[in-house]
């Protein structure tokens, strides 16, 4: 049966041309997993494959969303698993390629099912001591009691909550959801870019000049009311600021460089963590 391809990396590392590659090796069709390319008007500050750039292959999620429409993992999740199976019902191999980890995690591992948190309960508990939140995990879940730091009030709390919230030992909940992960992750396939450090910077600067020689801060100019999440693409906040007069284009450009570069190091701290991906 086919599956899907992914693709990752950070920013600038050259995911498009080699999901460009692989979609014409395994006849396939691009899935976008990119947070900041599913919108709309932001096709040049986000480096969004244009239509010249796409060798005639069909690309999918890309610039579906209106700036001003929140977005999650979740959400994009429900987006795109039927993109997916779409793709391959019809015999061709989806390539799901981008550089926002959390997007690529839920759709590849499935959504945690340990619930969020519950403010009028962390608020309960902010009130008692460590040893008292310790005492009461070690009545609901002896297991996970002995197996968290101690001292570590964060872990302590969070246990104690998923119990509370649940009426379920978090141990179990977390051993079912890990040993079901195991399985999801014995079946994918992916492939992670790997790039040193100078050559990743260089491409970054080369990248940054380009976008705003090619329309990146009208762009900007020409957007309306934007959602918390895409207020969070980089380089939006320097060219606004620029926009304001609070900086010159110069200061701007150095700005979305080291905001870029500083992205680009959490990217690459994200996928160290995923063994299940092949460095490329």
């Amino acid at each position: 049966m086919l599956s899907p391809i992914y693709l990752c990396g950070p920013t600038a590392s050259g995911k498009t041309a080699l999901a460009l590659d692989l979609a014409e090796k395994h006849d396939g069709e691009i899935v976008n997993a990119d947070a900041f390319q599913l919108y709309r008007g932001l096709e040049i500050l986000t480096a969004a494959p244009l239509e010249h750039e796409r060798r005639g292959i069909p690309h999918h999620l890309f610039s579906i969303l209106d700036p001003s429409v929140a977005n999650d993992a979740m959400a994009y999740t429900r987006l795109a698993e039927p993109v997916i199976a779409d793709i391959i019902s019809r015999g061709r191999t989806p390539i799901v390629t981008g550089g926002s980890g959390l997007y690529l995690k839920f759709l590849t591992h499935g959504a945690s099912p340990l619930p969020t948190g519950d403010p009028a309960l962390r608020e309960e508990m902010d009130a008692l001591s460590l040893d008292e939140l310790y005492h009461q995990l070690q009545e609901l879940d002896p297991v996970e009691a002995a197996r968290i730091e101690k001292q570590n009030r964060r872990f302590v709390g969070r246990a104690l909550e998923i119990c509370k919230l649940t009426g379920q030992k978090a141990s179990e909940l977390r051993d079912s959801w890990e040993k079901a992960t195991a399985e999801r992750v014995a079946s994918l396939r992916g492939y992670v870019i790997h790039r040193t450090r100078p050559d990743l910077h260089a491409r970054i600067e080369r990248r940054t000049r380009k976008m705003l020689k090619d329309g990146a801060i009208e762009e900007v100019a020409a957007l309306g009311p934007l959602s918390i999440t895409c207020e969070k693409a980089i380089g939006l906040p320097q060219i606004q600021s620029l926009l304001r007069g609070e900086i010159d284009r110069a200061t701007c450009e150095e700005q979305i460089i080291i905001a870029t570069r500083q992205y680009a190091k959490r990217q690459e701290t994200w996928f160290r963590r995923e063994t299940w991906l092949t460095s490329v």
